[in-house]
């Protein structure tokens, strides 16, 4: 992929060939793009300040491609960023670049995961990272063109393009997949604070995932209820995480965290108690799905059929944020397990 397109001046015609010259060489995601000009590179670039065009962020797989500042400039602007929000995408691909995350079989693999951008500090406010109603839908270009500019990054440096990506059914969120957790309306400890980090501090935790599942519970108020109804939804037979754990996602709603916090419960109670109720019996687990590969924790034993498997390791390993708007509605993000963790990284910020 060549770093930068003409022309200078822009005409329709110019643009559609533009558009067309890189449909054809497999450069997009099926959207219409931003022709990086070098006046719009060199523009996004100045987003982060102190950096040389040719420095090395990543090197990214299958391809190994080299993701520089320029190239990755130039993928934020095809994705119609701004430049305030190069720092979240660069983060992002240093987040991925984990070797927790895996990146190299979640490019290939057939499982139709997705990396989801988790923005969290005062960064998010700033450039209006949705985290309230519709966090997941349209609308928000913060949302839509950070999560598109790594996608980007991935097929046009990493070589993850539909002839390389394995998924069986794919995925949505692989035009973009970001959002902001909604701080303020967060009676408990955002997530960045949870892992370490100031409050004051701007930070993606990128975790890769699965779509969100809607679980609705608009009756009960008691608390014991509520995350009864939650574990029987997020233990499905079918989750990957019941059969090899990792870091699944639990988005919680606003009217959700009102009765919890009402009732006096914390962020550690909530994952406690899904900890302990989203579980299955062996017995109803063994000659499933991933049943005979996996390493289970060692509170499972096989040789009983009532013995119960969780989809965590530990309550701690639940990523759980506050988002959404009014409503009785959280969200289960399941993951493919074990395999691909999540990863946090500071923004690098300019006052």
């Amino acid at each position: 992929m060549k770093p930068e397109m003409p022309p200078a001046a822009e005409t329709d015609a110019s643009y559609d060939r533009i558009n067309e010259y890189f449909y054809e060489r497999g450069w997009t995601d099926g959207l219409p793009i931003v022709p990086p000009t070098e006046a719009r590179v060199r523009a996004m670039l100045a987003g982060m300040p102190g950096h040389d065009a040719e420095e090395l962020v990543s090197v990214v797989p299958p391809k190994m491609g080299r993701a520089t500042m320029r190239q990755i400039a130039t993928n934020a602007v095809m994705a119609g960023c701004l430049p305030e929000y190069l720092p979240v995408v660069v983060a992002a691909l240093q987040a991925v670049s984990d070797p927790a995350y895996g990146l190299s079989h979640r490019q290939t693999t057939t499982h139709a995961g997705a990396p989801l951008i988790i923005v969290n500090g005062p960064i998010a406010k700033r450039l209006k990272i949705n985290g309230g109603r519709g966090l997941f839908g349209p609308g928000w270009r913060a949302n839509a063109t950070i999560g598109r500019a790594l996608r980007l990054v991935l097929v046009n440096v990493g070589g993850a393009g539909p002839d390389v990506d394995a998924s069986q059914t794919g995925h949505p969120g692989k035009y973009t997949y970001c959002i902001a957790e909604f701080e303020d309306a967060n009676p408990w400890v955002p997530l960045h604070v949870e892992r370490g980090f100031r409050r004051e501090q701007s930070v993606v935790t990128v975790v890769n995932t699965e779509a969100p599942h809607s679980m609705t519970e608009n009756v009960q108020t008691d608390p014991d209820e509520i995350m009864t109804t939650f574990a029987s939804c997020m233990a499905t037979l079918g989750v990957n995480n019941l059969y090899s754990q990792g870091h699944p996602v639990l988005v919680l709603g606003l009217e959700h965290v009102h009765h919890l916090e009402a009732a006096g419960w914390n962020k550690m109670d909530v994952k406690l108690a899904l900890f302990e109720r989203a579980r299955q019996p062996w017995g109803l687990m063994k000659n499933r799905g991933k049943s005979k590969g996996p390493r289970f924790p060692e509170s499972v034993d096989k040789n009983d059929d009532n013995s119960m498997v969780p989809i965590l390791w530990e309550a701690k390993d639940l990523i759980l944020i506050v988002g959404g708007g009014a409503g009785g509605k959280s969200m289960f993000l399941p993951t493919a397990g074990g395999q691909s963790l999540s990863v946090s990284r500071q923004i690098e910020t300019h006052n």
